[in-house]
Parts: C-alpha cells; sequence; structure tokens
C-alpha cells in the first residue's frame, strides 16, 4: 500500500533500480557545442540533478533531418556519441540512472536548420502557425515537404541505428517522443495528417509509424529499457486531434504489446495551469496501458505525493522545477523552499542559468 512517502522510496522499473519515483522530464536547452554535440556543461548538468530516480534527457534529433532548433545535442554522430558517453558516465558514477529521448520535430522546423537548406519533412503538405528561432531570429514555418511512401523504411531505420547509438553511449533506456506535435505526433493526429496511403486515413494507419518506431526501438533494447512520451491534450506546434479519447486509448492499448518500461503522458495543455485540463479521462488511458504510468504537467509536491498515494501514477515528472532546482529530490522531500527558474535562460546563454543554480543543503 502506498504511503505520503512512497514517492521519495525505492522503485523498480523494469530491470532498472530508481532510487525515487521522481523523474527529471525532457527539458530543451540549447547549450550543445558546434556539431550539435553534448560538451562539458552537459555533463556537469545532468550530474548536478543525478539524485532524481530516472533522468530523462532533452530531446534528442535522431537524424540531421529531425533537428528543428539551434544548439540541440543530437545521437546520429560520432561525436554525438562520445558526449552523451561522458555524461552517461558521470551520472552513473553519482549513482544516477538516465534515459534518452529520442526526437524528430518533423515540420516544426525551417530550410535554415536543415542539412543543405532542404525543407522539413512532415505526414502532409501543411504549413504550421507560428514562427521557428532559427539561431539568428525568429522566422515564419514553411510548408513542410510530404514523406513519400518509400521513404518510410529509412526513417523508421534512423530511430533503430539512434536507439543503438544511445546504448554505445551508454544510457540505461530510451524514451520516444510521440508527443507535442513533433513528427509522430504529426503522423498520429487528424489534423496534421491528410495521407490516403498505408500511413494515414484510419486510426490503425495513422499509428501505423509510431508502432513501428516501437518496434525497432525495443529490437534494439527490448522492451523493458523502451518508454514513450505522449499528450493527448496538447495542442503545442499547432496540432489538434478529431477524437483524442479515442485515438490515444488506441494507441496506449497497442502499445502493450511490446512490454514497454512506462507511459509518460503529459497530462493537459502546456501553459493552463495544473489540474484544469479539458475534460480527457487520464484515469481511462492508464488502464487501456499494462506497464507503468509516469504523470507530467505542473506537479508540485502535494499533487505528485497524492497521485502516488492512490495508485493513479506510478511515476512523477518535473520538468521546470529540475531546471533551477537540482537537488529537487531533496527539496520536495523536505518540504524545503522550490526556485522558480530564471525565463530568460531557459534556452539561452552558457553556464547562467544552465549549471549555476545552486544546491540546498538539507539537515
Amino acid at each position: 500500500m502506498n504511503t505520503p512517502e512512497t514517492l521519495f522510496q525505492p522503485y523498480a522499473l523494469g530491470p532498472t533500480p530508481l532510487a525515487n519515483r521522481i523523474v527529471m522530464a525532457p527539458l530543451t536547452r540549447n547549450r550543445a557545442l558546434p556539431g550539435n554535440v553534448p560538451g562539458p556543461m552537459t555533463v556537469t548538468y545532468y550530474t548536478q540533478r543525478a539524485s532524481a530516480g530516472l533522468i530523462i534527457t532533452e530531446a534528442s534529433p535522431v537524424c540531421a533531418e529531425g533537428h528543428g532548433y539551434p544548439r540541440t545535442p543530437g545521437i546520429h554522430s560520432a561525436e554525438q556519441i562520445a558526449g552523451w558517453r561522458a555524461v552517461t558516465d558521470a551520472v552513473h558514477g553519482v549513482g544516477g540512472k538516465i534515459f534518452m529521448q529520442l526526437w524528430h520535430v518533423g515540420r516544426i522546423s525551417h530550410p535554415s536548420l536543415q542539412p543543405d537548406g532542404a525543407a522539413p519533412v512532415a505526414p502532409s503538405a501543411l504549413k504550421p502557425a507560428g514562427q521557428v528561432w532559427t539561431g539568428s531570429g525568429l522566422a515564419d514555418y514553411v510548408t513542410p515537404r510530404a514523406l513519400e511512401l518509400a521513404e518510410i523504411p529509412d526513417l523508421v531505420e534512423a530511430y533503430r541505428q539512434a536507439a543503438s547509438n544511445a546504448r554505445d553511449a551508454g544510457f540505461d533506456g530510451v524514451e520516444i517522443h510521440g508527443a507535442n506535435g513533433y513528427l509522430l505526433d504529426q503522423f498520429l493526429r487528424s489534423s496534421t495528417n491528410l495521407r490516403t496511403d498505408a500511413y494515414g486515413g484510419s486510426l490503425a494507419k495513422r499509428a501505423r509509424l509510431m508502432l513501428e518506431v516501437t518496434e525497432a526501438v525495443c529490437g534494439v533494447w527490448g522492451g523493458e529499457h523502451v518508454g514513450i512520451r505522449l499528450s493527448p491534450e496538447n495542442s503545442f506546434n499547432d496540432i489538434q486531434d478529431e477524437q483524442p479519447k479515442a485515438t490515444f486509448e488506441y494507441v496506449a492499448t497497442e502499445l502493450n504489446r511490446f512490454g514497454l518500461a512506462y507511459l509518460h503522458v503529459l497530462e493537459g495543455e502546456v501553459g493552463v495551469p495544473a489540474g484544469t485540463d479539458a475534460g480527457f479521462d487520464y484515469t481511462a488511458l492508464r488502464a487501456c496501458f499494462k506497464g507503468a504510468y509516469m504523470a507530467n504537467n505542473g506537479y508540485d509536491r502535494q499533487r505528485a505525493i497524492a497521485a502516488i498515494d492512490s495508485g493513479r501514477a506510478d511515476l512523477i515528472a518535473f520538468g521546470r522545477h529540475f531546471i533551477s532546482n537540482p537537488d529537487l529530490p531533496a527539496r520536495l522531500k523536505s518540504g524545503a523552499t522550490i526556485v522558480d527558474p530564471d525565463t530568460k535562460t531557459l534556452y539561452a546563454g552558457e553556464a547562467h542559468g544552465y549549471i549555476d543554480y545552486p544546491a540546498l543543503i538539507v539537515a
């Protein structure tokens, strides 16, 4: 039976033992070195936060075409693998566990961020609303190129190779980014997938790429070392679905065949106060999935303890709190002050706002 202390107690995530049920969520920080390589500051950043039961890295593109933001560390070159190996060695050296999040942004990019200035790719040639930061200024999104049917196997292979690269880099597992309006989410949702071939139309066809990628990644790692992230309500990056309940309950059910380590769910809309979702039934979604359920979006100490205590979630992922509180598990356990991050340095700067937040020594 869970108690208010269960959040802070060890948890077995399949074969991966965690020191507690507190997870550091993926957080894009835009601090990579040239070549999109994680450098020494990234090593320090993650090591400082290794008291999390599990760290999930910032989203890391699986191929050069998967990039959509400046200075995001990838997992598709030898230099990137070596950079991440330094991170995992350091995190393991202080007893931490760390998964890599595998990412492809799809249409949420710009030719200036793509190899040879090419158009970004997507399931369908639909221009997203909004603008992208190119590194030198804001630019309107462009109309992406719809992927040809013959290109899909190469895309799946890029995920498989990235999963293998993550193994070489020393990670404990990987998380597939299927959320927040990026490529796999674009294929899944009715608003962004207008295809009429084997990867569009029916719900089963729209979910096909996500499930094929999951199968390929599990072929490298085994399902017990793989998680996946979904965001049923989040409209970030100009994305919606006509029937979110049916869509996401179908996906959660289909994922059971892989024996995944966890389902990581962004509950509600980003930027909307916690607990004020539009009525999506996350309890029903959780019931569809047979593995561990990781809840995310605006959790504080009280909500996290309540979710674990009630059994509504097995793990709680914290995002921005981990930016400015490197020792967040200790602060949550003691009830100490939680510091808000400096929003000006979330996606810009070097050491400041990245590795200079102090830890609080708890007696």
